[in-house]
């Protein structure tokens, strides 16, 4: 995009400079060259290995055609929907060219709510001076701040009136944003066990097969990279909430949170073994299912043998 507008702005002064549907009109020590004496000129340029401006502008049929549509000649909605798929950094740059444009407030509140998918602020009525431009920078400031110190970055956004000071609303930012560093977020969630209780409950699994629910609950939530209590807690509150979520489900199958919990575990462990290169005999369908049925016995045999597939076909659980 930036050097789409670098183009713009080149095309802007070259037809300042002078253009006609004829010939391109060269200023030499302020007098003007014939059309007809371009060609020898574009040529002692491309010779000397410069760019050859005649020949690109030559391939326009018309006048009307040249450079870049001018967005402020369409209707605004249009404009709107065209500069709506830039990112920050070039609708920055956009409004070097449309300033009233591209500083527009519906297309700065776009760009918020898409990175930053809830802040407690969006639910608010804005105070005088507010900006979403400058809600974005605050937010972008903030998101680089944790991703550096973790507390200090929501001691940030809480004190510039983004996130009030509630577990509730912190778990609710953090599962709609994608802008945080897992690892820091991982280091936050350990200390701040509240809201990790609250961020597992915005998670709806229902209807979903146990391995895909896992996969998904580790998307938001990354496992750590040891076994520990953490590990412990996080599969604990995700067997809670998934038997929560499908009730009907756990008593056709007869499955418990206990039962739940040590499936999980099998799963993790045999996505280890298949996708290790380190593991050479790898564990056998039959093997996990004799295994698995050893630990949780009301379990089918046909429901493991499912869930062995889901890990050998799709992968790890926790990648």
């Amino acid at each position: 995009m930036g050097q789409g507008l670098w183009r713009i702005a080149r095309n802007q002064q070259l037809q300042q400079q002078g253009y006609s549907g004829q010939g391109y009109l060269t200023r030499d020590h302020g007098r003007r060259i014939p059309a007809n004496n371009v060609s020898n000129t574009s040529h002692r340029k491309q010779a000397q290995g410069g760019i050859d401006i005649y020949h690109l502008l030559k391939t326009r049929k018309s006048k009307e055609q040249e450079g870049f549509i001018n967005l402020e000649m369409l209707p605004p909605e249009l404009s709107f929907t065209i500069l709506s798929y830039l990112n920050a950094t070039d609708l920055c740059l956009a409004s070097c060219v449309w300033q009233d444009l591209a500083n527009d407030e519906l297309l700065w509140q776009g760009l918020c709510k898409s990175t930053w998918g809830h802040c407690s602020i969006y639910n608010k009525n804005p105070p005088l001076g507010f900006s979403f431009r400058k809600l974005y920078m605050q937010l972008d400031e903030g998101s680089l701040t944790f991703n550096a110190n973790p507390d200090e970055g929501v001691n940030y956004f809480m004190s510039k009136g983004i996130l009030d000071d509630s577990p509730k609303e912190i778990a609710k930012f953090i599962f709609c944003t994608r802008t945080l560093n897992w690892k820091k977020l991982r280091i936050y969630l350990d200390e701040r066990r509240d809201v990790l209780d609250d961020l597992v409950t915005l998670h709806n699994f229902r209807n979903q097969f146990l391995p895909n629910a896992l996969r998904e609950f580790f998307r938001h939530i990354h496992a750590p990279e040891e076994r520990g209590e953490y590990l412990e807690t996080l599969i604990t509150k995700f067997s809670h909430r998934f038997c929560a979520c499908n009730p009907d489900l756990m008593r056709e199958l007869g499955l418990s949170p206990d039962a739940v919990y040590v499936l999980c575990y099998s799963l993790i462990l045999l996505s280890i073994d298949l996708t290790s290169p380190h593991v050479k005999n790898k564990m056998s369908k039959r093997e996990f299912i004799r295994n698995t049925r050893r630990a949780a016995q009301n379990i089918s045999e046909d429901f493991v043998g499912h869930l062995y597939d889901n890990i050998y076909l799709i992968g790890h659980v926790a990648a």
